[in-house]
């Protein structure tokens, strides 16, 4: 006859499992040989559950002691064991995330301790899914079949007709927002939203919230309202009804090497973009010193993290002109469902992307003014470039930030800046990318040794429009205009719209980044009067080319390798690309019109879920910008490139021709657009080097924890092995 067991109530039965739990994590540490090795200012131990160690899961260690909010992340060996090296003093919450395990409760700890923790298994697969990348939520969502393009609008299939391939759709639902899709935010509707009477009406009030929901509406209207917000009602219906998606695997090999810290910095309403800390051609400039980042809609500030002494600060960023437009309208379309109708955006400066030279000042892409240019900009100025390309209007300007003074120098620029990168010739010259409204594109750069010397900016800067050698004679000729039909005796411009910009080391060119399905990147040799004399090569990627066996498109960042090698984002259909130049048969002449070299492409496909029903290589993960490691930063090699997997919330390195997937599990919403290296100590080993990035939504309430959330300076790592001290 069985007894029977006796009843101890909730509570009690709680204790017995939670003393069986910790028995289960004490018996591991045994078996692991004992105490974990560290020293006064680690916290190490085992991690295990029920069934023993738990091998790649992430232990966060958080604490709010220091001037602003730190957390420093580590993932367990094969054993589970952990070591989480060199904190700070201060009091830590420190607890365990991973796949197939809901979060364990926190427990405090300071350095020096010896802590066993155990992991608790998720109770359904509902349960564990609330912890994987937006990217795997994404994939669920089904979008029309090849067969149903072109579109046919209203009248026909809901699609647009502007969409002719599933590739312009696909295009759309990764870059038609600047936040991850697929976010526990964006895969479930808010209460403070409103109640509505079906899902298609609730995605059409949500995309016009705030002050920018025209954007946002404007983005289903291109793809076509109809079927776009059909396909967006169905996603989230089913995942309300239940779905959810595959599990991602647990991090392996080199991916359980990686430490993680993380320093918050700018306010919950402050959409930050790239961060800066160095200078990319020189990587060991400004050693442990100051990271910047700016925010581009909220306040216009420059953020300024002092990663040794743990303060985050923030320089007002100021305009020339007080008439200088507003980044973002001043009105909300619909009420937003965490701020109401507050302008909650007022920045005129429009900062996008900074840049460190060699002496440590720090370089902005920057609205100063209004469009209109001045007078040397346009026709009948003396200008070198405004006699060959004169510009009526820029969007964007430059200006210097001194850190030792603490002051800025605004400069007018006739071409719109984006993203701009030093060239690496005497001139210490800054290349831009962008260019100009009304079908004016054009590469425009700055002569900084010039400015030093002058503080001429007139004479420092130029431009040059995009044109290809049509005729193969290797002289820039008279061209015919981007709408006209090639004539093989004369040269072409082209539109040249850019995104990334990238000088070549080797010899002196510079690489774009042109946006589009398939887009392009294009190479400028400046010759030399480059105003006169630059000629373009535009190189497609392989879109429905017999000579390739995938179609790849939408390139936007894009880098360099030492050895001249160019790697570029592919954004729409999720490959990192490199392009080798010399395996060209083709460089220039009529048949030089994109697709003329397959063979100089290499792609490879990140890692990933795809979504339902697309057949073709691709993944619903969003690449928003890449970065080669050229000098070995991070430890992982030199020269390996590195996406920025925006939806999947991992940096994400090609290593031998796989990918090495480096994981920021916390807080879950890492939407990040660029990435840049520093070596604070050439001999320091693991310790003296490491990555930088950031947290750069424009909404970082949809970070986990929700309103009240921050951008992040995020700091990567690789040490030799996981209990590395």
């Amino acid at each position: 006859m069985r007894k029977r067991l006796p009843s101890l109530g909730p509570l009690g039965w709680g204790l017995v499992v939670f003393l069986m739990m910790s028995l289960v994590a004490t018996s591991a540490s045994q078996v692991n040989g004992g105490a974990v090795p560290i020293d006064s200012d680690d916290i190490g131990g085992v991690v295990a559950g029920a069934r023993g160690p738990e091998a790649g899961v992430w232990v966060i260690a958080e604490t709010r002691d220091l001037p602003t909010k730190f957390a420093r992340i580590v993932v367990t060996d094969d054993r589970g064991r952990y070591v989480v090296p060199d904190l700070p003093a201060a009091n830590y919450d420190v607890w365990v995330r991973g796949y197939g395990l809901v979060d364990s409760p926190k427990v405090q700890a300071r350095p020096g301790r010896q802590l066993n923790l155990t992991a608790v298994a998720a109770p359904t697969p509902r349960a564990a899914a609330e912890y994987y990348p937006s990217s795997y939520w994404y994939a669920l969502a089904q979008p029309p079949g090849k067969h149903e393009f072109p579109g046919t609008g209203d009248k026909g299939n809901g699609i647009a007709p502007a969409m002719r391939t599933q590739a312009d759709w696909l295009t759309e639902m990764r870059c038609g927002a600047c936040h991850q899709i697929g976010s526990k935010a964006t895969r479930e509707f808010p209460k403070s939203l409103g109640v509505f009477d079906s899902s298609t009406a609730a995605w059409e009030r949500r995309l016009q919230s705030g002050q920018i929901g025209s954007n946002m509406y404007g983005t289903v209207t291109r793809m076509g309202r109809t079927r776009a917000l059909a396909m967006y009602a169905d996603w989230t219906d089913r995942i309300a009804a239940g779905e959810v998606p595959q599990a991602p695997p647990r991090p392996q090999g080199a991916e359980r090497n990686v430490v993680i810290s993380m320093w918050d910095w700018n306010t919950d309403r402050g959409f930050v973009h790239d961060t800066i800390s160095t200078d990319k051609r020189n990587p060991t400039l400004n050693p442990n010193g100051l990271v910047y980042s700016i925010s581009r809609f909220s306040a216009p500030e420059m953020n300024i993290l002092d990663p040794v002494r743990h303060t985050a600060t923030g320089v007002t960023v100021p305009v020339r002109d007080p008439d200088t437009p507003f980044a973002t309208p001043q009105k909300v379309v619909q009420p937003s469902p965490y701020w109401g109708e507050e302008v909650i955006w007022a920045s005129r400066p429009s900062l996008h992307n900074p840049m460190m030279d060699q002496t440590g000042r720090v370089w902005l892409t920057h609205a100063i003014r209004g469009g209109n240019n001045p007078a040397f900009c346009k026709a009948g100025s003396s200008h070198p470039s405004a006699q060959q390309f004169p510009l009526d209007e820029s969007g964007r300007h430059l200006s210097l930030y001194d850190p030792k003074t603490k002051q800025f120098t605004f400069i007018d620029t006739c071409f719109t800046t984006h993203h701009l990168q030093f060239g690496e010739d005497p001139n210490h010259t800054l290349w831009f990318s962008s260019g100009n409204s009304a079908g004016r594109q054009v590469l425009g750069w700055f002569n900084t040794k010039l400015y030093d010397e002058t503080g001429d900016a007139q004479r420092a800067q130029g431009w040059t429009p995009y044109v290809i050698d049509t005729n193969g004679n290797g002289r820039r000729d008279a061209y015919v205009e981007p709408n006209d039909p090639i004539d093989p005796a004369r040269d072409k411009r082209i539109q040249g719209g850019s995104y990334g910009v990238i000088p070549s080391p080797v010899d002196g060119s510079v690489w774009t980044a042109a946006p589009g399905v398939p887009g392009a990147i294009i190479r400028v040799v400046p010759g030399p009067n480059p105003a006169a004399t630059a000629l373009a090569e535009v190189y497609e990627p392989p879109f429905n080319n017999p000579r390739s066996r995938v179609s790849a498109y939408l390139p936007r960042g894009i880098d360099i390798d030492r050895n001249g090698v160019v790697w570029t984002a592919l954004a729409g259909s999720s490959h990192l690309a490199s392009f080798d130049r010399r395996k060209c048969t083709v460089l220039n002449g009529p048949a030089a019109t994109g697709q003329h070299c397959p063979e100089g492409w290499s792609l490879y496909l990140t890692p990933g879920p795809n979504f339902k029903g697309v057949g073709d290589e691709s993944n619903a993960d969003m690449l928003y910008y890449n970065w080669v490691d050229q000098f070995d930063t991070l430890g992982l090699g030199r020269n390996v490139p590195i996406a920025t997997g925006s939806y999947s919330d991992a940096l994400l390195a090609l290593v031998g021709g796989k990918f090495v997937v480096l994981r920021v599990p916390y807080p879950m919403g890492f939407y990040h657009r660029g990435v840049e290296g520093r070596i604070d100590d050439p001999k320091g080993g693991w310790k003296g080097r490491g990555l930088w990035a950031n947290y750069g939504s424009y909404n970082p309430w949809h970070y986990e924890g929700g309103k009240g959330a921050t951008s992040k300076a995020v700091h990567f790592q690789i040490r030799p092995n996981p209990l590395a001290r």
